[in-house]
Formats: C-alpha cells, structure tokens, sequence
C-alpha cells in the first residue's frame, strides 16, 4: 500500500512538474489581440497610426481593417530600400504563423487610418475591427497614447 501512495505522489508531482513547464498554447481557429494603442494625431492631420500585437492559434492571416473613424483603413508596412524609407499597403494581408507573436508597431507594419473624421486625441479610444482569413473577426478598443520614450544613452 505504501509503494502505491508513494508511487501515486510521484507521478502527481511529475506531472504537475511537466504542466508547469510546458508554456500555455494558443487555442486554434482564434487570433489574439494585445496592447492596441493609436498615436495621437496633430491638429489637421488626416491619416493616423495603430499598433498592435497579434497571436494566432493556427496559421492566418489578417486581411483588413475597418472602422468609423477614418474614410479607409488598411495594413501598412514601412521599410527601408536603397536609402528611402516607404510605405504602402500589404494588399494580401499579413501571414500570423500558429504561435508566434506578430507585432505590429511603428516603424514597421501598422495600421493605417486615412481620411480620419476627427483627430486621435491623447486620452480617448479608437475602436476599429480586424478581419481575418479564418479567425473570426476581433472588434478592437485602442488606447490613443504617445508612444513611449526611448532612451537614446542605453
């Protein structure tokens, strides 16, 4: 009887010692989305940017943007070629390979709002939903924040 309780703890611990090290696995056939924020936009301005940071339980994609805050909303990606910094929308969508984080942030793929209606102003929220080729689409509130300051010295 011993040897069977002992045996019992043994297995318990060792699989509470696999679960716990074994990381959290995103649930297929959804997207999930975290830390949505938009930078405030000048006075006058038209066009604005949100950020972003998508993961996938299976392989996706994200295929557009919409919202009644601007004409259009498209997925932008900014890079750099012989020198010259562009910008232009990915027409295809953005891959979300299963697992994986993607970013999107400023100086990189983005979210573009052109034709805004009103001025992203620091404080509020800018709410905008995110199609997807499988996931189902994912309504999205933004904070409108300043990004935050890096520190040129580290």
């Amino acid at each position: 009887m011993k040897r069977i309780l002992a045996l019992s703890a043994f297995l318990a611990l060792g699989a509470c010692g696999q679960a716990a090290e074994k990381p959290a696995e995103a649930v297929p056939g959804t997207v999930t989305v975290a830390d949505a924020w938009c930078r405030p936009t000048p006075n006058g301005a038209k066009a604005g940017g949100c950020y972003v940071t998508l993961t996938a339980g299976s392989d996706d994609r994200l295929l557009s943007v919409s919202t009644a805050l601007a004409e259009s909303a498209q997925i932008h990606e900014m890079k750099m070629e012989n020198g010259v910094m562009s910008m232009g929308e990915l027409k295809d969508g953005l891959p979300l390979p299963a697992g994986q984080k993607v970013e999107l942030k400023p100086g990189s793929t983005h979210v573009m709002l052109m034709g805004l209606r009103d001025p992203l102003v620091d404080g509020g929220v800018a709410s905008f939903t995110l199609t997807f080729e499988k996931a189902p689409a994912i309504g999205v509130h933004a904070a409108i924040k300043q990004p935050p300051v890096v520190d040129s010295e580290e």
